[in-house]
């Protein structure tokens, strides 16, 4: 399932701010661009973790298979 952009959706909400007329429809404009600036940092984290998590199961899997011992055939 692929990741939605989150910070293309919130420049586009900050453009639709800039562009209304009505106090009203700015500021719900405003509240959507920051609320999609806030997924955007969410998703990053999660970006994040998930390579830290990968890279430390890539080097105990190396540390383990270094660790046992080789059989010879």
């Amino acid at each position: 399932m692929a990741n939605p952009d989150y910070r293309a959706l919130a420049d586009k909400a900050q453009a639709e701010a800039d562009a209304a007329q009505l106090d009203n429809v700015r500021d719900r404009c405003l509240r959507s661009a920051a609320a999609f600036l806030a997924m955007a940092q969410r998703q990053d984290l999660g970006d994040r973790n998930r390579a830290r998590r990968e890279a430390e199961l890539a080097a105990a899997a190396t540390d383990t298979d270094s660790a046992s011992p080789d059989t010879p055939a």
